[in-house]
């Protein structure tokens, strides 16, 4: 009975939230999309913004080709996103029994991998050449979580070799570089950057940010790693680890959790700071992306500890993602900032796992109006989307990958609007 109570009060909110969208959402005005519709808006995506000679995605559909960092390639940091659209149209396909297309896209996300693979060195994360290399920990992190995801996907092991490598550079630095590693192990958590980026200083704790864009990153990957390593590892004994045990990937994700929890989160309304600098005032700016790998983090620490203050924690963040940030529209915001698009591709990910993972079918409707009114507004002749869904989509108009990304990842992971 108590387990029970528990329940019903955790997703109170949630369930009132809910039954307000269902019965005013307006998705009557815009029409159904079908399963053609999810293949075609990721089939026009591929289309315009896939380089098909290098297999890296494109800034934008200003470019013809995606040569580098500085002429029409996507940012680093974004193209695992694009990568872990191609699984998911894999998966999909699976899941349709659409034998052609579960060809089709596990051939793409081989040619995505390898087209990375040559465009940023190998892989070679102590490259940190400002063009074609590594010079941010957060770039790095998006790429271990994705990297994991196609181990747990494929079981290519150069997958998890890539993946546990890029987890230590960002956690314990790299001598080659000269930085002294993402992981502040004198007051927790962990800073966004190096700097100098040629030669390195120390991060200082007073001076240096913590974002949420690699704190709660951190979390995912340190935990998806968990999910897939063997269970009997034995703990390396280098001096800087290139790999570790399930319990060591764990105990950080829990730590850094802990310390993002306590330093980004405000537990009374569910949003998620950008960064904090010292012992001051974090900056509550809020953004999507950091909303959605907090709710990430949160998921997967609930089911691998079944401890209920992390499913709480994910359902008062997603509550403040929907009611508060897309209150204006009843939409996910659009930031026109740099690559601020991509948000809604990150968001899909994780709310998804919330959704399908933990049953929290209450934010159906509001993830079915966001696909709804954007395929409505696209370009038509084009089928591709831009980032404000609430407005139409000029036909010819320049738009960038990010931006075009949020519907058609959402479409895939929500494929159906019954």
């Amino acid at each position: 009975m108590k387990k029970v109570l528990w329940v019903v009060l955790c997703l109170l909110p949630s369930l009132m939230w809910a039954e307000k969208h269902v019965s005013d959402e307006g998705n009557e005005n815009y029409p159904k999309y079908t399963r053609a519709d999810v293949w075609k808006a990721y089939e026009a995506f591929n289309e315009i913004f896939l380089d098909s000679d290098k297999y890296i995605y494109k800034t934008s559909t200003e470019y013809a080709h995606a040569v580098d960092r500085f002429n029409g390639a996507a940012a680093i940091w974004c193209q695992p996103m694009y990568w872990d659209m191609a699984m998911n149209a894999y998966r999909l396909a699976v899941k349709q029994k659409d034998k052609a297309r579960e060809k089709q896209y596990k051939d793409l996300c081989r040619k995505i991998f390898e087209g990375n693979k040559a465009q940023y060195e190998n892989f070679d994360f102590h490259d940190n050449n400002e063009n074609t290399g590594w010079f941010i920990y957060d770039d790095i992190q998006w790429w271990t979580i994705t990297l994991t995801r196609a181990y747990e996907l494929f079981g290519e092991k150069e997958y998890l070799d890539l993946a546990e490598a890029s987890f230590s550079r960002v956690w314990y630095g790299s001598e080659k570089v000269g930085d002294t590693g993402s992981y502040d192990e004198e007051k927790g958590g962990m800073f966004w950057q190096w700097q100098p980026i040629r030669n390195p200083k120390p991060n200082d704790s007073n001076r240096d940010g913590k974002m949420a864009c690699i704190n709660f990153p951190t979390v995912v990957a340190a935990m998806t790693l968990y999910n897939n390593v063997p269970k009997k590892r034995k703990e390396s004994s280098e001096r800087v680890p290139s790999y570790q045990t399930k319990t060591q990937y764990l105990d950080k994700a829990k730590e850094i959790y802990a310390w993002g929890e306590k330093n980004l989160f405000d537990p009374q309304t569910g949003r998620i700071a950008d960064s904090k600098h010292g012992s001051g005032e974090p900056n509550w700016k809020t953004h999507v992306y950091n909303q959605a790998t907090f709710i990430g983090a949160s998921v997967l620490l609930y089911e691998a500890t079944g401890e209920k203050h992390y499913l709480e924690n994910a359902l008062t963040a997603t509550d403040y993602t929907v009611n508060e940030m897309s209150e204006e529209h009843d939409l996910l915001p659009f930031e026109r900032g740099i690559e601020q698009g991509i948000y809604t591709a990150i968001f899909s990910e994780y709310i998804a796992m919330l959704v399908y993972d933990c049953g929290q079918t209450q934010y159906l409707p509001f993830l079915q109006r966001n696909i709804r009114i954007g395929w409505a507004n696209r370009d038509k002749t084009r089928n591709i989307c831009g980032g404000d869904y609430s407005q139409p989509l000029p036909e010819g108009a320049v738009v960038d990958s990010y931006s075009a990304s949020g519907i058609p990842a959402l479409m895939l992971l929500f494929p159906d609007d019954k």
